[in-house]
Parts: C-alpha cells; sequence; structure tokens
C-alpha cells in the first residue's frame, strides 16, 4: 500500500466513523425519549395511567413541577398526556398538545435578573423532532401578577390550546412585595 492508498483509507474510515457517531447520537434520543436530552429536567411528582395496554406502557397522565429560573419563590406545576405502546415505550410517539398549568408562591419572591415579556421559563419536546410545549412568563404590572402561559408549537402550526395561570405577587413575611414591572426589559 502506498502513502496516497493509506491517505485515502484514513479519510474513508473518519467519514465513516462520524456517520456512526451521528447514528448513535439519533439512537439514543429516540430510545431514551424526548426528555433524556435536556440537562436539567422538571421534577415528576406522580403519573395515573389511564388507558391500559396489556402487552406495553399504559397511556398516562403525568404532573411534574419545576421552580421558575429567575423568579425565586415561584414553582409551577404542569399535567401533560404520555402515550404508551411502542412508540411511547421507544419514546418516539408524538404526545398530545394538551397540557395543564398551575403557579404559586411558595417562598418570598426575587428577581435574580430582568427579562422580557413572554420569556421561556421551561421547554420540552414532545415529539422527536417537530413539537415542543413550553411555558412562558409575563408581567401585568397594573396588578402586579406574574402570568404564566403552556402551549404548544410546532414546526409548521401550533396548537391554539393554551394554560394560563397567575401568581399574585404579594409580601411573605416581613419582606414587602416587589414589583414586577421594575425587572420587564423595555
Amino acid at each position: 500500500m502506498n502513502h496516497a492508498e493509506g491517505l485515502s483509507v484514513l479519510k474513508f474510515s473518519r467519514k465513516h466513523l462520524w456517520a456512526a457517531a451521528l447514528g448513535l447520537v439519533f439512537i439514543s434520543a429516540a430510545l431514551l425519549g424526548p426528555g433524556a436530552a435536556m440537562a436539567q429536567g422538571p421534577d415528576l411528582v406522580f403519573r395515573k395511567s389511564t388507558v391500559f395496554k396489556l402487552l406495553t406502557p399504559n397511556d398516562k397522565l403525568a404532573v411534574y413541577g419545576i421552580d421558575d429560573p429567575i423568579v425565586e419563590g415561584v414553582a409551577c406545576h404542569y399535567t401533560v398526556p404520555e402515550k404508551g405502546g411502542i412508540a411511547g415505550m421507544f419514546g418516539v410517539a408524538e404526545e398530545r398538545a394538551e397540557v395543564s398549568l398551575a403557579c404559586r408562591q411558595f417562598g418570598p419572591i426575587r428577581f435574580t435578573e430582568k427579562s422580557d415579556q413572554g420569556d421561556v421559563v421551561f421547554r420540552e419536546r414532545r415529539s422527536l423532532i417537530f413539537k415542543r410545549m413550553q411555558i412562558v412568563r409575563g408581567c401585568d404590572p397594573k396588578r402586579n401578577v406574574l402570568v404564566y402561559m403552556a402551549y404548544t408549537d410546532r414546526l409548521i402550526e401550533g396548537s391554539p390550546q393554551n394554560s394560563t395561570s397567575t401568581v399574585p405577587i404579594m409580601p411573605w413575611g416581613g419582606d414587602p412585595a416587589p414589583k414586577c414591572a421594575e425587572f420587564i426589559r423595555d
């Protein structure tokens, strides 16, 4: 084997190595499910079966909890349907767009940074590629209320189904209530 043939074999091997690595990433994502790629996911509170399936996982409703990443003292809980069956078992099922949302103040509210109206608090894929569920935050300055909205969108079109929850900012202990309008970027 001469030097030129050796280089072409090396190029051929690198190309196949990259293709294999990329294939492993896609297969891992498919097998581990849509939430596996998130570094810091929501806390699963509980699941309740809604549809019995004999040999594969049941369809379920799952309740998750998240803390607002920049508003200390606020937590949100949301419920989403999770498909069972073979597609659900391998994490490739396209999940339904329905989501319910409830957010509450559980301690003194402190803003750690400024944000824009409609900033994303949490985002989760609801299908292998095209659909995602988002929870966004806004401020109603007239009432000093944080407004959270959950909705699902797709690459082409979103769903009009949504859920909204409000958190009136109240004093806690001896701490006065901050004004959310002071933490919204203009």
